[in-house]
């Protein structure tokens, strides 16, 4: 080495470390003698089939945002109304009231809210959806916990789950009162029909039901054959069993009742007189 380097010294040479080659001048150099390589392909181009490009643009398709629903209904001295809040993804707070105008119990009330929510933010082309109420009855009703009981009823939670379904997804959950505060102040204020503004908010007026008329079925007036019809015979025409035994144990049966105003009464000692019913069915003669 020392011998070499007694050689070499006579000629001015400087000793460079070999650099890594950057990016620019690997363009310049494919710029400059591009005509040499245009046989020679550095990259298999891959064209890729229609279907494949749907799939990709599937997989690429950015996910929906979750809002978020409060609602409560609420009901006050034969009036019913309902709040509903809405919170965007980013944190804003859309809030709407609405005055029922039509008889509506608590739960009718709270089933109003949720299915109006779903109606305004189903408009709005929101997918995503968590809506939060205070009345578990309700909550557990839907998610399917509870067996709704009464044909108003069934037709508020068919109506709901329809609503429900035109959303990719919803999650139904029950809070506290405290934390569904927003919503419960504007159940309570759509209560009042006075108020038509609620500083910005609206008081928007629903006439009718969501629902449906429940269908009332038609009862047979004609008086159907019971154990006061015997009775009832008895009193206003004298019928007796043809059984002798039989009619005069029916004599002092028939003996304990009386016919007022067209409907049978049992009669009391110390008691005013009894009014009697078959299976919460008025029988008159």
């Amino acid at each position: 080495m020392l011998t070499w380097a007694v050689e070499l010294g006579q000629f001015d040479l400087e000793y460079m470390p070999h650099t890594t080659i950057k990016g620019q001048a690997l363009a310049d150099f494919l710029l400059e003698f591009d005509s040499e390589i245009d046989d020679k392909a550095l990259v298999a181009l891959h064209h890729p089939h229609p279907e494949e490009v749907v799939d990709l643009l599937q997989k690429e398709e950015p996910p929906h945002p979750w809002w978020i629903l409060h609602v409560d209904g609420a009901v006050n001295n034969g009036e019913a109304g309902a709040g509903i809040v809405f919170v965007s993804p980013e944190g804003h707070h859309l809030m709407s009231a609405i005055h029922f105008k039509f008889y509506a119990t608590n739960n009718d009330a709270e089933y109003e809210a949720l299915i109006n929510g779903l109606k305004i933010i189903q408009e709005m082309g929101v997918q995503n959806l968590i809506a939060k109420s205070d009345l578990e009855l309700v909550v557990n009703q839907v998610n399917g916990g509870f067996q709704a009981r009464g044909p108003r009823t069934k037709l508020y939670l068919r109506c709901t789950k329809q609503m429900i379904g035109k959303f990719k997804e919803v999650r139904l959950e029950c809070v506290p009162r405290e934390k569904n505060s927003n919503a419960d102040a504007l159940a309570k204020m759509g209560c009042q029909q006075e108020a038509v503004l609620l500083g910005s908010i609206l008081l928007e007026i629903q006439e009718i039901p969501s629902i449906p008329e429940v269908e009332v079925m038609q009862v047979d007036e004609a008086p159907k054959e019971t154990w006061m019809t015997s009775i009832l015979a008895y009193i206003h025409k004298g019928t007796l069993p043809k059984d002798k035994f039989k009619a005069r144990r029916f004599r002092y049966q028939a003996a304990k009742y009386v016919v007022y105003d067209e409907v049978l009464y049992k009669r009391g000692f110390n008691q005013p007189l009894l009014r009697c019913v078959d299976k919460k069915r008025e029988i008159t003669s």
